[in-house]
C-alpha cells in the first residue's frame, strides 16, 4: 500500500518552499535519508532527505511548484528497512535549523504560503566572496547600492506640523495564549522591525495578519511620517516598457524576493548613518603574507576579511552597543553576550549572509578555515537556514571589485555593519616626508536610534588603530 511522504520541517520560521529539483523518479528504490527533492526557501537551497526506505510510486509535486511543510510530496511503498509510519506528517529535520515553530506553521491555514512569499528575511545585506591574494583579496557583491525604499524618511524625526489623522483600522489582535493568526515569516518580520505582532490589526479573513498589516501598523506608530495608512506601502506602478521596445520578464526567486523585502524594511525603518575612514594596513599586510602559509596549511586562507572578523569581535566587546538590538515596541535595548558575525557572500543566485559563530573564541587561523568553508558552501548552495541566523554584526567586503567608498545597509536586527573597499598604495605624509603606504577604506553604517555620532566615530577610530597596530588586539582585544 502506498504511503505519503510529507515535506519535513525546513528550518525555523520556514513553512514552505519552491521545488527546484526532483532527485528521484517513479520506480526508484530510495534508501532512508537519501535526498529526494531540492527546495528553495527564502534563506537557502536545501536537499530534502527521505524519511523512509522504499520504492517511489508517485511524485506529487513538479519543478517550480510551492510545497508546504507537512504536505505530501510523493508516494512510496515501504521496503525492508524501517520507514516512517503510515500517515506520519513529519520527517527528519532538514539541515541544522531549530524547528520549534514548525508546529505553529502546520496549524495555520493555507493563506500562510501567500503571506510567507511576501515577507521572508535575509539576511540580506551586502555580499563577499573571499578569494584572491593580497590585501584586496576578498571578492564581494556587485550590487551594494541602497534598494528603493517603499517609504522614505527617518522614522523618528519630529514633525514640524501635526501628523494627519490615522485611518480607521480594525481592533488589534489581543495578546493572549492563543496562536497569533499570522504566518511564521510575518511574525519574524514584526520582531525584526520591533513590533509586537499581537498588537497588529489583521485585515485578512478571521483577522489574519499579513506583511502589509505589519507595515501599516509600523507607519502609524512612527512620528513624523508625511502620510499614514496602507496606501503609502503600495508599490509604485511601472509604465508599460513594451511600448518602447522588447522586454523579458523574469519572476523573482525566493531569495531575491526575500532580499528586497528585508533590505527595504531595514532602509525604511532604520535611520542609517555611514561614517568612513582609512586605515594604514602596510604592516598588517606584511604580517598577513608572513603568516598566510599557516592558514593555508590548515585548509584556509588568511584574507583581510578573516582578519577583520577578529578585529570586529574585539571591538564589539569594547563597544557593546554595536552588538545590541533595538526593541521599539518594548522600548528596550537588547544586549547580546555572544559574538556571531555575518559575512556577506556573493553567489550566482543572489546575496547570502552566513554567520561565523563565537568569533571572539577563535584565532585567525580557525577563522580563516571556517570562512573559506562557509563561502564554499554558500556558492555550492549547501547552507542550511540555521547557518544564516543569529548574527549580531555583519561585514561586507567589496575589495575584490575595487571602489573607494560605499554605504552598506544594516542587516537588521543588527545595529551596525562594516564595509571594506579595495586597499591602495597612497602617498601619506609621515615623519616629515611622504611615504607610500597601503590604505584600506573602511565604512561603518549604524542605527542612529541607538548609536550617536560620537559613538560611531569612536568605534571606527578603534578599528583603524587595530588595523594599523595589530598589537592592540593582544593589548585590549
Amino acid at each position: 500500500m502506498a504511503t505519503p511522504f510529507n515535506l519535513p520541517a525546513l528550518g525555523e520560521n520556514v513553512d514552505a518552499g519552491t521545488v527546484v529539483g526532483i532527485l528521484v523518479a517513479v520506480g526508484d528504490k530510495v534508501e532512508e535519508n537519501q535526498p529526494v527533492l531540492e527546495i528553495e526557501t527564502d534563506k537557502a537551497n536545501l536537499e530534502v532527505p527521505s524519511g523512509f526506505s522504499g520504492v517511489v510510486t508517485e511524485i506529487l509535486v513538479e519543478n517550480g511548484a510551492t510545497a508546504e511543510v507537512g504536505a505530501p510530496v510523493l508516494m512510496y511503498d515501504e521496503g525492508a528497512g524501517e520507514g516512517v509510519a503510515h500517515g506520519e506528517a513529519a520527517a527528519p529535520e532538514v539541515g541544522e535549523a531549530d524547528v520549534q515553530e514548525a508546529g505553529d506553521a502546520a496549524a495555520l491555514d493555507d493563506a500562510a504560503a501567500a503571506d510567507d512569499a511576501a515577507s521572508a528575511e535575509m539576511d540580506q545585506a551586502e555580499a563577499e566572496a573571499p578569494g584572491e591574494e593580497g590585501s584586496t583579496a576578498d571578492a564581494a557583491e556587485s550590487g551594494d547600492s541602497a534598494p528603493s525604499a517603499t517609504d522614505a524618511g527617518p522614522a523618528v524625526q519630529k514633525a514640524a506640523t501635526p501628523p494627519p489623522p490615522a485611518p480607521v483600522v480594525p481592533a488589534a489582535t489581543p495578546t493572549s495564549g492563543a496562536p497569533v493568526p499570522a504566518a511564521p515569516s510575518v511574525r519574524r518580520f514584526a520582531r525584526e522591525i520591533g513590533l509586537d505582532i499581537g498588537q497588529v490589526p489583521g485585515t485578512g479573513p478571521d483577522g489574519r495578519i499579513s506583511v502589509e498589516d505589519v507595515k501599516s501598523h509600523s507607519r502609524q506608530l512612527s512620528v513624523g511620517r508625511a502620510a499614514a495608512g496602507p496606501s503609502t506601502s503600495a508599490p509604485v506602478p511601472l509604465p508599460d516598457f513594451a511600448k518602447w521596445g522588447p522586454v523579458e520578464i523574469e519572476p523573482m526567486s525566493n531569495l531575491r524576493r526575500a532580499a528586497a523585502e528585508h533590505l527595504s524594511a531595514a532602509w525604511t525603518n532604520i535611520p542609517h548613518v555611514t561614517y568612513a575612514d582609512k586605515a594604514d594596513v602596510t604592516d598588517m599586510e606584511a604580517l598577513r603574507k608572513q603568516f598566510g602559509p599557516a592558514a593555508e596549511a590548515a585548509g584556509g586562507k588568511l584574507t583581510m576579511t578573516a582578519i577583520a572578523l577578529k578585529i570586529v569581535a574585539a571591538a564589539l566587546k569594547r563597544f557593546p552597543l554595536f552588538n545590541a538590538s533595538v526593541d521599539m515596541a518594548g522600548q528596550e535595548i537588547i544586549h547580546k553576550k555572544y559574538y556571531h558575525v555575518g559575512v556577506a557572500v556573493d553567489t550566482d543566485r543572489g546575496l547570502v549572509v552566513p554567520v561565523i559563530r563565537d568569533v571572539d573564541r577563535k584565532n585567525m587561523v580557525e577563522l580563516s578555515v571556517e570562512l573559506s568553508e562557509v563561502a564554499a558552501r554558500a556558492r555550492d548552495r549547501k547552507l542550511s537556514p540555521d547557518d544564516m541566523q543569529g548574527n549580531t554584526f555583519t561585514i561586507s567586503n567589496l575589495g575584490g571589485f575595487g571602489g573607494t567608498f560605499f554605504a552598506p545597509i544594516i542587516n537588521a536586527p543588527d545595529v551596525a555593519i562594516l564595509g571594506l573597499a579595495r586597499s591602495r598604495m597612497e602617498q601619506v605624509y609621515v615623519d616629515g616626508a611622504f611615504q607610500p603606504r597601503l590604505m584600506l577604506p573602511l565604512m561603518i553604517s549604524y542605527d542612529h536610534r541607538l548609536i550617536d555620532g560620537a559613538d560611531g566615530a569612536r568605534f571606527m577610530q578603534w578599528l583603524v588603530q587595530a588595523f594599523e597596530e595589530p598589537f592592540l588586539l593582544s593589548l585590549e582585544g
